[in-house]
């Protein structure tokens, strides 16, 4: 009997038991596929942050899953990596040892990406084949594998601007694009694995005012988190390492010397930064409202639990950041700062899954 006609009410009860189990499972292989993405963006911070993410000069999606395998095999990719302008900017005369460790770094993170791949794919084929995917379910779970396979080809196109001339590290604007796509594809796949899980939504007429201030830490965490994705791309915490003051000023004097103006937001490293410490700042405060609105409101603990975590969350990622900033952008910390925010934004995700509508037709049953 497929999945979906498990969860009629009208089912018998060993069948909307069969159901149940079946959406645990289901919703189990999401989330762990979620977990993957969560190690593989901390990895390709940590590889940005280390300058390992240049070190491997071909995408070859098949045979790049071997490394080298003898010493031909290494001097072959050294080669190639002494011909782009990072080795000769930064790293020339460091030696095949020095290589090895940062092609280490960047193979572990392609091989990871690949692993995902599989671990989405596999079991999708499994589920399907044996009934326990909804109907409407598959279509969305197809777009999302694809969606995981543009990606890769985006991290490859990110990669490749790190081979323009002059250039030591990957374009920002192209890095911004990589993160935003694996963070979009995260969110998708844990509000999946939400809906799966909790396929009816709850009729709470009293979140409603509690709802809009989700969506609202929601879209500015967005933003924060591009924010923050062009000030890695400029290494832009690299300067003006005090808080709460910039060189002195609230707003830095160079912030608007670009024309036209759009290009401070992206390319000017004391308007990103400024930017990035605003946005923050503001997503701070809206949480904080929204987690005072929330426990003011009478809600159950599917709705406590996100909201408690989101509070949280964002206030470590607050410390995070000024002592990253502060520190001169140690790896260890913000490789931390990364990994938070994506758990900020699990918090968020979770809390507005929680907070959803239900149909028009259930409100009424």
């Amino acid at each position: 009997m497929p999945f979906d006609v498990r969860d009629f009410p009208g089912a018998p009860p060993e069948d909307r038991a069969a159901g149940q189990r079946n959406r645990r499972l289901v919703a189990s292989w999401l989330f762990s596929v979620a977990g993957m993405i969560f190690v593989m963006v901390v990895l390709g911070g940590v590889t940005r942050l280390t300058g390992s993410g240049l070190s491997i000069m071909e995408w070859a999606p098949v045979s790049g899953i071997l490394p080298p395998l003898n010493h031909a095999d290494w001097e072959k990719l050294f080669r190639l990596y002494q011909q782009i302008p990072q080795y000769a900017l930064l790293h020339q005369g460091f030696g095949l040892d020095g290589f090895r460790r940062i092609f280490w770094l960047e193979w572990i993170h392609r091989l990871w990406g690949r692993l995902i791949g599989l671990a989405f794919l596999v079991p999708m084929v499994w589920f399907w084949s044996t009934g326990r995917l909804e109907r409407r379910l598959r279509p969305w779970l197809v777009l999302l594998f694809l969606l995981g396979g543009l990606q890769g080809a985006v991290g490859w196109f990110m990669v490749s601007s790190g081979f323009f001339p002059d250039s030591t590290s990957v374009e920002p604007y192209r890095l911004v694009i990589h993160l935003a796509l694996a963070l979009l594809l995260y969110s998708a796949i844990v509000w999946t694995g939400m809906t799966v899980l909790r396929p009816t939504p709850m009729h709470r007429p009293q979140t409603f005012r509690l709802r809009h201030f989700a969506v609202a830490c929601c879209g500015l965490l967005a933003i924060t988190i591009i924010a923050g994705g062009f000030v890695s791309g400029t290494h832009a915490g690299l300067d003006y390492n005090t808080f709460p003051l910039m060189d002195g000023q609230l707003v830095p004097a160079g912030y608007a010397r670009l024309t036209p103006f759009l290009r401070n937001l992206t390319e000017n490293i004391a308007a990103v930064q400024f930017d990035h410490r605003l946005l923050a700042t503001l997503t701070v405060l809206t949480v904080t409202a929204t987690v005072i609105v929330g426990f003011a409101t009478p809600t159950a603990v599917d709705v406590r639990l996100p909201l408690f975590a989101l509070g949280l969350t964002a206030a470590v990622q607050y410390g995070l950041g000024v002592a990253t900033l502060l520190l001169s952008v140690p790896v260890g910390l913000a490789a931390a700062h990364q990994a938070n925010a994506v758990l900020v934004l699990t918090s968020a995700v979770m809390l507005l899954h929680a907070l959803r509508r239900p149909s028009s037709a259930a409100t009424a049953a």
